[in-house]
């Protein structure tokens, strides 16, 4: 095991205690799983994330149909975790969870309009909602990829939320932000909703995130 995949195995458990502490997830629920090259790492079956240690994250190609090495069992959720990393290439960690205000909105079937300007740093102005489909099954895969085109993240219908990012920082950055803004329409759709931005609003958004902060940078 090179030097660079075990720092990925130990972000990638240090990430999962993060959800439990941001109240991001609860239990064993959730996942998480990084691009190393043509592999992907991914959290294992079932383990609290407390418990999981760097060498039961399990390892996959990205070709595989299943196989993967490791003393544990990947997520169930491991097909839809490699479907995004081959079909996304500016996707290199994914990041699963049942977020309760995600979660609520998901049971309710109702994706996220732009109601807040952040909606701009998942893409476009909208949050889809992903069709439902049994948890660890193809159909599921094929639903998320579908409601990820050109975003990076989505709800699950009658489930969680997905989100993708340049890098697992960055796809935890994402997680939180799009707790934040299911917060926000939650509670909106109780005062009567709130005013949907523009498209070309989001649009100007999305064009001064490219410069803001360090971004300008390249970080």
């Amino acid at each position: 095991m090179t030097d660079q995949t075990q720092i990925a195995r130990q972000e990638i458990c240090d990430a999962m205690v993060a959800l439990v502490e941001t109240g991001l997830n609860r239990g064993a629920s959730g996942n998480i799983s990084a691009r190393m090259g043509d592999q992907m790492l991914i959290t294992p079956s079932g383990i609290p994330p407390r418990d999981i240690t760097p060498d039961q994250v399990a390892q996959m190609a990205l070709a595989s149909a299943g196989d993967y090495t490791g003393p544990c069992k990947p997520s169930v959720e491991w097909r839809f975790h490699r479907d995004i990393l081959r079909a996304r290439p500016d996707i290199n960690a994914v990041v699963h969870t049942h977020a309760p205000w995600c979660t609520a909105l998901a049971v309710a079937r109702q994706p996220i309009p732009a109601v807040h300007y952040m909606i701009a740093a998942f893409g476009g102005p909208t949050i889809r909602l992903a069709d439902y489909a049994t948890y660890g099954t193809d159909a599921l895969s094929a639903n998320v990829v579908t409601a990820l085109q050109d975003r990076s993240a989505c709800l699950m219908a009658n489930h969680g939320m997905v989100v993708g990012g340049r890098t697992l920082t960055h796809a935890l950055w994402l997680a939180n932000e799009l707790e934040a803004l299911a917060h926000q329409h939650f509670h909106s759709l109780l005062i009567g909703g709130g005013h949907i931005l523009s498209d070309a609003e989001i649009a100007e958004t999305a064009r001064g995130f490219a410069s803001y902060g360090q971004a300008a940078k390249g970080e």
